[in-house]
């Protein structure tokens, strides 16, 4: 089993880091900071966790974004 040292996005669940962020910015922040429709157009946990679910670099930005604001 591989160690996940100094990984701060050890245990946390894409919902939960998404949920951590809209809470914090607010889905127009969000949208502002990370430019993707999911965000922009209409927003909601669900369709955006979908998209991000497909898209590697989104939910690179997503997480990126997280470890910013949160570490």
């Amino acid at each position: 089993m591989v160690q996940q040292v100094n990984n701060n996005l050890h245990g946390k669940t894409l919902e939960s880091i998404l949920n951590d962020l809209v809470k914090h910015y607010g889905w127009p922040e969000l949208g502002y900071r990370i430019r993707i429709n999911c965000f922009l157009s209409d927003p909601s946990i669900n369709s955006s966790l979908k998209f991000l679910r497909k898209t590697p670099w989104a939910r690179k930005k997503v997480e990126d974004l997280y470890l910013e604001t949160f570490y």
